[in-house]
Formats: structure tokens, sequence, C-alpha cells
């Protein structure tokens, strides 16, 4: 009796570790199996429970009205480039950026690695050539390496990850990918507030519309948000209400049993090397 006791007491403090470490790590994507990759329409779950990513009361109108106006175009898109989106998703995700981000090169360009602004960038990531050269890209007069899809996105991923570690929200990376981040800093500074909802006025009104963008494209091929459609305070209360979950759920298995440790440590923590890419984001 006392054997077996001990071993329950042995298991149980083991869970109360374990929770603890779930608790007490950063509330950050490294929590949550965003990382790894996900096929268009495929919602990530919680022990088998939909983890729904709500789209913004306030903002249900815009959304509505863009798609009701771009769902033909935006269903054109996946049509031709299945492939391509599953091979920006890959690379994203293996550079520790959150697959969700792969519709921003829809916003950016439609996928289209012949695209050229009117300001000179190029490609599906509309990368400026001083950009394109800075993260390891060749620009010339014979070589535009913004043209190619695997090196384009590459360059884009660090990119992001830098805009990430300044201002760790995402909208506001998908803000400051458009109009620089000194624009945002300044928004940031004359808005007193870095909520994207808050201080998006303070913008230029084409980067508005393109955060905007961006989160209506996620929704219409996700059918729902993730960590990158949510500012740093959402994401937060959100990671903090899964995790709240988890612990609901796993409170119900016995504590003898080895599987449901396992189960809880696969559901909660993202595997070893994605936590490693995305713990790279924070240093």
């Amino acid at each position: 009796m006392k054997t077996i006791l001990a071993k329950q007491i042995g298991l149980l403090s083991m869970l109360v570790l374990f929770f603890n470490f779930a608790y007490t790590q950063p509330q950050n994507e490294l929590l949550l199996p965003y990382l790894l990759h996900r096929s268009l329409s495929t919602n990530t779950s919680v022990n088998n429970a939909p983890a729904i990513v709500p789209l913004q009361a306030h903002f249900r109108n815009y959304v509505d009205k863009y798609l009701n106006e771009n769902a033909e175009v935006l269903e054109n898109i996946k049509e031709r480039n299945n492939g391509k989106l599953n091979s920006i998703e890959e690379i994203l995700v293996k550079r520790g950026i959150p697959a969700g981000l792969m519709y921003l090169a829809i916003v950016e360009s439609e996928l289209k690695n012949s695209a050229t602004s009117r300001v000179g960038a190029a490609g599906i990531w509309q990368l400026m050539p001083e950009t394109a050269r800075s993260f390891g890209l060749q620009v010339n007069g014979t070589t535009d390496q913004r043209r190619h899809t695997w090196r384009s996105t590459v360059a884009a991923a660090d990119y992001l990850k830098v805009l990430y570690k300044q201002f760790d929200d995402w909208l506001l990376v998908v803000a400051a990918y458009n109009c620089g981040a000194g624009n945002v800093y300044k928004a940031i500074k004359l808005s007193g507030s870095r909520e994207f909802w808050k201080m998006q006025r303070f913008l230029p009104a084409e980067t508005r519309n393109h955060v905007k963008h961006f989160i209506a494209t996620h929704f219409y091929y996700e059918e729902n948000g993730s960590v990158v459609t949510l500012t740093k305070k959402e994401r937060i209360r959100y990671l903090a209400s899964l995790n709240e979950m988890v612990v609901k759920e796993n409170e119900h298995s016995s504590v003898n049993s080895l599987a449901s440790r396992n189960q809880a440590s696969n559901t909660v923590l993202v595997a070893q090397n994605e936590c490693e890419l995305i713990s790279d984001l924070r240093r």
C-alpha cells in the first residue's frame, strides 16, 4: 500500500511540475501547435475540441464586404497555387514563423512571382531591392531572386522574424511589413497605444487596409483565425484560455496513466524541434 501511494504521489508531482511549466512559459506560440504544418481549412484542436479564434465583432461587417467582393479571386488563387502555398507554408514553419503568415503573400501579390509595384517592390513577397539584399537575395541587372518562390520566402520569413522581435504583435508586424517599422513606431507614439485597433488611424490608409485584408484572407481560407490575426493582448488572453482548457480536461484523467500524461504533453507543447524554432523569435 505504501509503495502504491508513493508512486501515486510521485506521478501527481510530475503532473504538477508539468502544468506549472506550461503556465510559466511566455505567453506565445510556443504553447500551441499553430506552427505545425497546417493545410488549408484544417483547424487546430485541443483534446479533440476545435480551438476557435473568433473574428473581432466590430470587424465582421468589413470582412463580410471584402469577401463578398473578392471570394472568386481568392478561390482562383487557391486553385492555381495549392502547391506553391504548401511550399511557402513549409518554409515559414521551418524558419519559426506561424503558417498563417503565408496569406500575407496573397495580399501582397496574389502569389505572382512577376508582380512589381509602382515603387519597385517585386515578387510574391513584394520585397524592395534594399530589403531583399539585406536578407541575402541577389538583385541586380541580370538576377532578381525576389521572383524565386523559395529564396524570396526564406528572405521574407527572416524579415518577419526581425519585425516580430521589435513588435511582439503579428498585426503590427504585417503593418510594418507594408509601411516600414518607423511608420508603425510613429503611429504608436501619436496614438499612445500598441493595439492595432486603437492606433490604426495614425497609420497610412494603405497599411490599415493591408492589415484588414490580411485578416479577412486568413478567415476566408481557414474559416478561422489564429495567433497572427490577434493583437498581443488578444493573443495572451486566447493562449491562457487554451492552457486552462487543457488543464481542466486533464484533471479528469487518472494520475496513474502514463498515456494521459503523454497526451497532455503532446497537446499543450509543440514538438521539441518546433519549440526551438519559435523560441528563436525571442532572442
